[in-house]
Formats: structure tokens, sequence, C-alpha cells
């Protein structure tokens, strides 16, 4: 999956209409359970607020869409937890990584309902939390805003922090050679995270 951050910044810079459903993608593939391990979501939003910098992409659609997908991706794993329960450790990533799904309940139980809001911040956790939440019964009233509220700060977040790269960068190198130092660092981001998530598979499976 990592393979698609190139094409996908690539095919964003050139056609700036499509930034809204791109960003959505992003988001929902970021927060969805069963997508987050493997879609460079993180690399993808910070690459789009970079090349928001350039005047590239405007900031309603990328920001909108971001925060639109995370919290469907989060609302999607909660009804899944809450219809299908702990038969889920029994598919995968879960029987890949048995880890996953008990750390999850274990944070969930810990922190309870603010768990949903401060989980999104933590990548190891982000996307297990909202399948936590609804195996545990969290009431979906209480999930919902927790659910909005840290959408609404988690992927703004992300994406400014880019544009603020992005606007550095602008100034030191100048516009050209950021959208390609854009292209080339959320390629190297990915690839680390995508190393990062190896290393701790093959440590768990020890």
């Amino acid at each position: 999956m990592e393979d698609l951050v190139q094409p996908t910044l690539a095919f964003i810079s050139a056609h700036a209409g499509w930034a809204f459903a791109a960003m959505f993608v992003t988001g929902f593939g970021e927060s969805f359970v069963f997508l987050s391990l493997l879609f460079p979501g993180t690399s993808l939003l910070v690459a789009a607020g970079a090349l928001m910098a350039t005047g590239t992409l405007a900031y309603f659609p990328v920001l909108a869409g971001a925060v639109l997908g995370a919290t469907l991706g989060d609302t999607v794993s909660y009804w899944i937890g809450r219809r299908f329960g702990g038969t889920l450790a029994k598919i995968w990533p879960f029987t890949r990584h048995p880890e996953m799904l008990p750390r999850g309940i274990r944070f969930f139980a810990r922190y309870g309902g603010l768990s949903v809001f401060i989980g999104r911040f933590f990548g190891p956790v982000r996307a297990v939390i909202p399948l936590a939440a609804g195996i545990m019964q969290m009431p979906s009233s209480r999930f919902w805003i927790a659910n909005v509220a840290s959408a609404a700060v988690w992927a703004p977040l992300l994406i400014f922090v880019g544009d603020g790269i992005g606007k550095l960068g602008e100034r030191l190198i100048g516009t050209e050679n950021l959208v390609a130092l854009v292209l080339a660092g959320a390629i190297l981001f990915g690839i680390g995270g995508l190393v990062w998530a190896l290393t701790r598979s093959s440590r768990s499976r020890r």
C-alpha cells in the first residue's frame, strides 16, 4: 500500500478537484480498523498539507474530506465491534496480530469514553479503539461525540503540520522543488512507518 503514496499525491496535484474525495478516502483508510495497518494515511495527510502551502490544493476540501472520512472510518469500526463482539478476534488482522484487540480493549477499559478521543492520536491503537468501544457496548451517543471531536482535531492537526512545513520549504527552496520534495518525503515517511509496523509484528510473534 505504500506504493500508493506517490501516485496518489501526483494525482491530487494534477486534479485538485478530486481533493475532497481523495482526502475522504485517506481519512477513512487511516481510521477504519481493517485498512489502517496497510494504509499510508498519516503521510498522505501531512503531504497534502504541504501541497496546500504551495497553492496546489484548496484548504476547505482537504480539511472537510479528511475529517468526514476519519469520522466515518471510526463509526464503521464501532458498529462492527458492537455487532460482532469478541468473535472478531478470529479474523484478520487479529489472527496475524493477536495482541492488537486485547491492547485496544485494555486501553478502553482504562480510559473509558475518553479513550475514543485520545486514542485517535496514538498510531498503534488508533483504529482499534472504536472497535473496542463497540465490543464493550459504549453508548452510541457518547461515542459519536468523542469520534467527531477527535476527528475535528486530529485531521486538521496533521494537515496544518504539513502546511507549516510546506510554507517553510517554499521560502527556502521554491514551489517546484517543494512539490518534488513532498512526494519524496511522503514516500520515505510511509516506508518508515511500514518498517516500524513490520518490526513490531516480528517481535510480537517471537
